[in-house]
């Protein structure tokens, strides 16, 4: 089968950052005394780079009530929400800060914009930790909505100052409908630019290879947002989609009729897991 596979599959910035901080972390604990790393939650949206860290010690703990002094932690790459990061520092142990630089300017972002009390609308999942941290940074009321529809539901104030900003991952073209949308309601809307541009770049080039193939493969966690969205994204050019965790999981007999096949990957896949779905599709 002839595999047409993206350029900007796999690891983003942030994912790398986070886990090349981690990387540092355990190599100075064979260096120093020993101490317990752990995460704050995953450190990032794939099980397969979780359970290698976990086999190397690595501890995820739920919440700051689980630190204590002599432990070291890396704040996960989604960021933490403002309250649970000050709990998390007042526990004893040591902090890094491992969030996604894009991340910690969309907090930022939005702290500046609504420090005069501007209420908050925030395109995104609600129960994603990313989407929980940009809440926190919010001065005034903040309402999270995932698409155009649930926005409608909303009760808007014409008179009042609003800031419509976006989960970092959130897809660009549907995040534009929204603006367009708001701006005929909202004359004093402040828009802020919070999509990453890794995430542009990557659902761009799903769409552009959708469009050449008969069938479409994304790797990637079950529990990441950005790959979910590659493959919905896939799904909408009108092209079977396949989204799998690891080449495992796929089955040849879908492929029967098949030809030629689009591959793609969320920001937090490994290489290897990328290479081997393509290995496995060229093989057919």
């Amino acid at each position: 089968m002839d595999v047409l596979r993206a350029k900007t599959a796999g690891f983003c910035m942030g994912v790398s950052l986070a886990l090349q901080n981690l990387e540092n972390a355990l190599t100075r604990q064979g260096e120093d005394a020993p101490r317990r790393i752990c995460t704050l939650g995953p450190i990032i949206h794939n099980p397969q780079v979780l359970e290698h860290f976990a086999g190397r010690g690595v501890a995820c703990v739920a919440g700051a009530d689980e630190l204590g002094p002599g432990d070291h932690v890396l704040i996960r790459a989604h960021g933490l929400p403002r309250e649970e990061e000050a709990r998390v520092r007042a526990s004893g142990a040591s902090v890094e800060d491992a969030t996604c630089p894009r991340v910690k300017g969309a907090q930022l972002a939005i702290a500046r914009a609504t420090r005069d009390g501007a209420q908050l609308l925030l395109f995104g999942e609600a129960e994603h930790p990313e989407v929980r941290g940009l809440l926190s940074y919010a001065a005034g009321e903040a309402r999270v909505f995932g698409s155009l529809d649930e926005l409608m539901a909303l009760p808007l104030a014409a008179g009042e100052p609003h800031v419509l900003a976006s989960q970092t991952t959130q897809d660009r073209d549907a995040f534009a409908a929204i603006e367009a949308w708001l701006h005929a309601r909202l004359p004093g809307l402040t828009v802020l630019n919070t999509i990453c541009g890794a995430t542009r770049e990557r659902q761009e080039e799903a769409r552009e290879i959708a469009g050449q193939v008969d069938v479409m493969v994304v790797v990637g966690g079950r529990e990441s947002g950005n790959t979910r969205r590659l493959a919905a994204l896939a799904a909408q050019a009108g092209v079977e989609t396949f989204h799998v965790e690891h080449a495992g999981e796929l089955s040849a007999k879908r492929f029967a009729t098949k030809s030629r096949a689009g591959l793609t990957a969320g920001a937090s896949t490994p290489k290897s897991l990328i290479d081997a779905a393509e290995e496995w599709l060229a093989s057919l």
